[in-house]
């Protein structure tokens, strides 16, 4: 008969994530028997659990010291693991930037997107879900300020296509929202430091320039 943790870890491998408030992730993430016996039954298959506060779903991510043995050497799969070209890689990075940090520092203040200014009581509030700060993106906004950068339309649009169907973001008409891995499989804490201190920086809160964009080469396995 089938058991909790196989359950969970066979539906993970199914379907790719689950939400956090999935009633055996939720399990999980709180019972810390139930966590060790998932940790253990995948560190078998060289697999981990990944999950992090701000993100609304978990999923399955090889660990470190597999990767070179199922992707082979790094300068072989060079900066990341699903085959995406330079361009890809930037225009993830740059997504990233324009959805996550906000949405973390959001999160982060206990502040909604649709927060309620007029709150006078200042009654304190859990931390908000992603679903309820994450912002999309309009796509017309990002042609017009990175197109140049990231391709062009016709890479943009394939490239967009790509990082919906690896479930970085999702379409909606002419927005880009956050997709349930956009906040999971990125190394936030190499991406942070060098959005926060490098040229993206300078390309995102300021005047646009000629920074090179595609100089950047984060790694995109899991944290």
């Amino acid at each position: 008969m089938s058991d909790d943790v196989q359950i969970l870890i066979a539906r993970l491998m199914a379907h790719q994530t689950l939400l956090r408030k999935d009633k055996l992730v939720t399990r999980a993430l709180s019972d810390e028997a139930f966590r060790l016996d998932i940790d253990g039954r995948l560190a078998a298959c060289g697999m981990k659990l990944v999950d992090n506060v701000y993100a609304d779903h978990v999923t399955l991510a090889l660990t470190r010291d597999v990767e070179p043995k199922v992707f082979g050497a790094r300068e072989v799969w060079q900066n990341n693991n699903i085959g995406l070209a330079r361009d890809g890689v930037a225009m993830l990075v740059v997504l990233w930037a324009l959805i996550i940090l906000p949405k973390r520092e959001r999160q982060a203040a206990h502040q909604p997107a649709s927060d309620d200014q007029n709150d006078m009581f200042g009654t304190e509030k859990p931390m908000p879900s992603a679903q309820d700060t994450s912002i999309a993106v309009s796509y017309r906004a990002l042609l017009t300020d990175f197109g140049d950068k990231l391709g062009k339309k016709t890479r943009m649009d394939m490239n967009l296509g790509l990082l919906a169907r690896y479930g970085f973001i999702e379409r909606r008409g002419d927005d880009i929202a956050e997709g349930p891995l956009l906040d999971l499989l990125m190394d936030t804490d190499v991406l942070k430091e060098r959005i926060v201190n490098g040229a993206l920086y300078d390309i995102l809160k300021q005047e646009r320039s000629g920074a090179a964009l595609l100089d950047l080469s984060p790694s995109l396995t899991e944290e």
